[in-house]
């Protein structure tokens, strides 16, 4: 019990003495981080908005912000522990031996954000922009260092690794979507005919874009049918309601017309062999 007690007071005494003899420094260093973190706020803040103000994308604007922030508390915080006039050489002697032993020991998160800072210095995409990534299809919500998250029509999220990304084909149609569908018609009717019904039909379509104006053309030479093509461009956000919308439009036309979308048909000839 009393090694205890002599123990306790050995660390009270530590911890007084400590106090004492540096108690300017630790206030110094307090009122230093105050007003580095306000300050570091304030800086970030303020170069995201004039890049926002020059119309430099958002994701880019943020990296910047985020950038100029962390540097600054980087400063404050080697000036807070210079006022107790410690060398911060150690420090960053092992924070360089932790980075690289985090770096071998979780190779895939590191190599998203290396994939990230790729994707916001690069722009191959930028928020709002319709992108599909081994058939993964969607809208750019959200660009991280770490991730980029799409939404679908159907307003789910789906979170995709950069590192997925960077390397990997990647199509952008921006803030649309291709819709690609097809319909047959006989060959007793006339095509050139039939495709201006369609085109008609589209046209009707608040949602369906005037800029790429529909295509719509003989895709293919069926055993029954004509095939005629059509692809035109739809907001991402509407592609499935609008290529139903479509498809429904294009069919009422076509009867409307008295233009036959026939059925696939087989003739069956059985002959009798003579007993």
């Amino acid at each position: 019990m009393d090694n205890e007690l002599e123990t306790i007071q050995q660390i009270y005494n530590v911890v007084v003495e400590f106090i004492i003899n540096y108690s300017f420094q630790i206030l110094g260093a307090i009122i230093i981080l105050l007003i580095g973190a306000k300050l570091a706020s304030w800086l970030g803040r303020l170069v995201t908005g004039l890049c926002e103000k020059k119309n430099v994308d958002i994701t880019l604007s943020r990296f910047l912000g985020n950038v100029v922030k962390i540097l600054t508390l980087t400063f404050v915080i080697i000036i807070a522990i210079g006022k107790f006039g410690i060398s911060i050489a150690p420090f960053i002697a092992a924070l360089g031996a932790i980075a690289v032993g985090t770096s071998f020991a979780s190779a895939g998160p590191v190599s998203n954000y290396g994939a990230g800072l790729v994707i916001i210095l690069s722009r191959p995409f930028v928020i709002g922009d319709t992108i599909t990534i081994n058939s993964v299809s969607g809208l750019v919500e959200e660009i991280h260092l770490s991730t980029t998250i799409l939404t679908t029509e159907d307003d789910e999220r789906i979170t995709i690794p950069n590192k997925h990304i960077i390397g990997e084909i990647l199509f952008n149609s921006f803030n649309n979507r291709i819709v690609e569908s097809s319909v047959g018609i006989s060959y007793h009717d006339d095509p050139e005919k039939a495709i201006e019904v369609i085109r008609k039909a589209l046209s009707g379509l608040d949602d369906i874009c005037s800029e790429p104006s529909p295509q719509i053309g003989i895709a293919a030479f069926g055993e029954s049918s004509i095939d005629l093509g059509m692809r035109y461009w739809v907001p991402t956000k509407k592609y499935f309601q609008t290529l139903y919308r479509g498809n429904l439009a294009v069919h009422k036309a076509l009867q409307e017309a008295q233009i036959t979308i026939p059925y696939p048909q087989r003739d069956v000839h059985i002959s009798k062999s003579e007993a």
